[in-house]
């Protein structure tokens, strides 16, 4: 109970602090400066892909997204609308014809999702006593937003991910089909699970992907359930943990990655704000794992490239993992 009232103290403390534009609680940014938009991505060097290529040993490839369709299950009032433009006339000497597809979505918010730098934020008051919407590296939404896109943060800023993964398998570790809903993930659930799989916690380096199954993917095919209010997963104390071993993105099979809702009173999607708006690490949601883990495939090479949208919050994704 008392880590919970520091930890709502401390967000709450946000609103007080004296920051300006330059300078406030998370920026400008320490790593790579005050004009970076790339955020974690920065830390997938060259290096860094060759030596994630050396995981591959056998070339399998593992769909670790989920198939974009409608019915699928989907945030609040998000839609997902895919209408076929019949085929032309056939013309020409050889007749040819050919279809096309309209596609009308939030086309970075829904199915298999990459969550932008651009996408979550908080309020805060400035020393003048002005109200301002900050986003990462201090960011303002009368900076960003254009009506039709970011000017800043937009999804294109994204450098590509190819990267170590590494599986976080809870359910295996608890010896369950998946989480209950609500449930908190603990740092002690994730080094029980690194351990059952062989890993080393030391081994979780600068650039990693670490994943977080909660065995949720399960319910894909019965929405309600899927977005049930009560969702297991991280909290603060694994994205700090997160944090501490700068890895460049995480991502789970719930619509969230986080447990929802918080247990701590008044805190909305805290790990949100810790991972992406304080420190550039980002956010897959709705992968499915069940295939890895039915092959208990834990570290791979990850493969996670958005698409450059100019201007969008996020992107939808194929996700690979290969060993």
């Amino acid at each position: 109970m008392k880590t919970a009232v520091l930890l709502a103290t401390a967000f709450l403390s946000l609103t007080a602090t004296a920051q300006t534009r330059e300078a406030g609680p998370w920026w400008p940014n320490a790593e790579w400066g005050p004009t970076d938009q790339a955020g974690a991505s920065n830390r997938i060097t060259p290096e860094k892909i060759v030596a994630a290529m050396r995981l591959v040993k056998t070339g399998r490839v593992f769909e670790i997204g989920q198939v974009y369709e409608r019915g699928m299950p989907l945030g609040g009032t998000r839609d997902f609308a895919l209408r076929l433009v019949p085929a032309i006339e056939p013309t020409g000497s050889n007749r040819v014809l050919y279809n096309d597809d309209f596609l009308a979505t939030e086309v970075g918010q829904v199915g298999t999702q990459f969550d932008g730098l651009g996408h979550i934020g908080s309020e805060l008051r400035f020393a003048d006593g002005s109200l301002h919407r900050v986003f990462y590296n201090g960011y303002t939404t009368a900076e960003m937003n254009a009506g039709t896109g970011l000017r800043e943060l937009g999804i294109e800023h994204v450098k590509p991910i190819i990267t170590r993964g590494v599986l976080v398998d809870l359910p295996g570790y608890k010896n369950v089909q998946h989480l209950e809903g609500g449930y908190e993930v603990t740092l002690a659930d994730v080094r029980g699970a690194l351990a059952r799989q062989g890993i080393a916690e030391s081994s979780i380096a600068p650039g990693d992907a670490v994943l977080f199954r909660y065995g949720w993917a399960q319910l894909w095919s019965t929405p309600a359930q899927y977005n049930a209010d009560a969702i297991p997963g991280i909290g603060l104390e694994v994205a700090h943990w997160l944090v501490e071993h700068k890895v460049t993105v995480t991502g789970s099979d719930t619509f969230a990655t986080e447990v929802s809702p918080n247990p701590t009173n008044g805190l909305v999607i805290p790990v949100h704000q810790e991972l992406m708006m304080k420190n550039g690490i980002f956010n897959i949601e709705n992968l499915t794992f069940e295939e890895l883990a039915a092959a208990r495939t834990y570290e791979f090479l990850f493969m996670a490239t958005p698409i450059r949208f100019k201007g969008a919050t996020g992107s939808p994704l194929r996700p690979l993992a290969i060993r």
